[in-house]
């Protein structure tokens, strides 16, 4: 369930149920990446509570594959609209933004664990894979 703090920090968010919430609309400002916020959607998938990266545990909530699911639609449903390409550069993790653009992030390991990997991973090859599905999504827009 989202909680007070994703709700101003997300246009979007994915709880367990896969049902999707919309809190803002996607022009409206949200600081959901530190220093990366501008012109960005911001879509959320709502778990991992208590999760830790080294040594890896889940925490109370994993990631579902629903949660994946809806997530990569509803992706691929924004860059459908607003024209967005699926590349590392334009749809990407929060795990992705300091490897990607340098801008140093706090705590943002997310999304390096997806539902049947024993382990987090590196976070260009998870975002590769989610980038993947958000590909496969629109080939059914």
């Amino acid at each position: 369930m989202p909680n007070p703090t994703d709700l101003r920090a997300y246009h979007g968010l994915i709880p367990g149920d896969g049902a999707p919430v919309w809190p803002a609309l996607p022009g409206a400002p949200r600081s959901h990446t530190l220093n990366a916020n501008g012109g960005a959607i911001g879509l959320a998938i709502c778990a991992m509570a208590g999760a830790i990266e080294r040594p890896f545990q889940l925490g109370t909530a994993p990631i579902t594959p629903a949660q994946v699911c809806a997530f990569a639609r509803e992706a691929a449903r924004f860059c459908r609209l607003y024209d967005i390409p699926v590349t590392r550069w334009s749809v990407l993790t929060h795990a992705e933004i300091q490897p990607t653009f340098g801008i140093v992030q706090r705590w943002k390991w997310d999304i390096t664990w997806l539902p049947g990997m024993p382990a987090p991973a590196d976070p260009i090859e998870v975002g590769d894979r989610l980038r993947a599905m958000v590909r496969a999504e629109l080939r059914t827009l």
